[in-house]
């Protein structure tokens, strides 16, 4: 079989799997799109996707004839239309995932930037020692938005780090936050006026899209730090820009971005923003941990596998 690995920026498959006697095997450590994608992906049988990095829309599957089994790290893809390959008698796989990774990121960005690491590197190298104050996150308040697994998880995390804990979601209920021991807020703004930290914990969908904006960034506590690790689009990019250039929020950092890889002459990329310290951009590492990869690519090998061999795998 002619095997497609996609997207292995760090170029960790073949070393984290055994992916012996599958076939003949091609890793691509780059992303493209359009028709390029197409040429790529023509000759292979099997596609083996890094989450969301690639979308397989139906027009894409409907382009690729030799195509006869997608699978996907995770145990969903929302970028692949299932139906559509479905329909095409393709069978779509996923693998497990471990769940701390991103509550891990979530919690190094936010000491980061309340201790100010990053300008307090920079100066050390540029200057040759420290130029400014960082803040205790003890005493400080946790604004959860989304309050399931990684929320959840965040909440456990704050309560060490001596926080307090308030959170908000649409459909969040008092009997979740009591099983937490967790505050509700009734509306974002309200929790983006109590939150000393603020971060994003949801799924996106079209409900969510652009969920956090202009109004909630209006109501942004002085000094907030406004952390992403969550979808890039639930988050509405040019009102944070704005809101960062008027001190709401005081900081941000982000994982994930509305496209990705964040192209070069994106506006998050801006210059003054990320020298100040105000901006941390990171490269959506949520998920990207060498156990992490391991379990995600051993799977791979062992959906092919079964897959080759007709026994029963995990579809999505």
């Amino acid at each position: 079989m002619k095997i497609a690995i996609l997207d292995d920026y760090a170029r960790a498959a073949l070393r984290l799997a055994d992916w012996g006697r599958l076939g003949e095997v091609t890793v691509f450590s780059d992303t493209v799109t359009g028709a390029a994608l197409v040429a790529r992906l023509h000759p292979f049988e099997v596609i083996c996707l890094m989450r969301e990095r690639t979308p397989l829309d139906a027009e894409l599957i409907a382009a690729l004839p030799n195509l006869r089994l997608i699978v996907t790290t995770g145990p969903r893809n929302a970028s692949i239309d299932v139906a559509a390959a479905r329909a095409a008698g393709i069978t779509v796989s996923g693998t497990e995932s471990r769940k701390t990774t991103t509550s891990e990121l979530t919690t190094l960005m936010m000491l980061a930037l309340n201790r100010r690491l990053m300008p307090e590197v920079a100066a050390l190298h540029d200057t040759g020692w420290q130029m400014g104050l960082g803040r205790d996150v003890a005493g400080l308040t946790l604004g959860l938005i989304g309050l399931g697994n990684i929320g959840a998880q965040m909440a456990t995390i704050g309560k060490a780090l001596g926080m307090g804990i308030v959170a908000w979601s649409p459909h969040l209920t008092d009997a979740r936050c009591a099983q937490l021991g967790v505050g509700r807020m009734d509306t974002l703004p309200d929790l983006m006026a109590r939150a000393d930290v603020a971060s994003v914990h949801m799924v996106l969908s079209d409900r969510t899209k652009g969920l956090v904006g202009r109004d909630a960034f209006a109501a942004a506590k002085t000094g907030q730090v406004f952390i992403n690790t969550s979808r890039g689009p639930l988050v509405d990019t040019a009102a944070l820009l704005a809101g960062l250039r008027l001190g709401r929020p005081a900081m941000a950092g982000l994982d994930v971005f509305d496209s990705e890889p964040l192209p070069m002459n994106d506006p998050l990329r801006d210059a003054d923003l990320v020298a100040s310290g105000k901006l941390l951009l990171t490269p959506h590492l949520g998920y990207t941990t060498e156990a992490t990869f391991r379990l995600f690519y051993t799977q791979t090998v062992e959906a092919i596998r079964a897959f080759q061999a007709g026994t029963p795998i995990r579809e999505l």
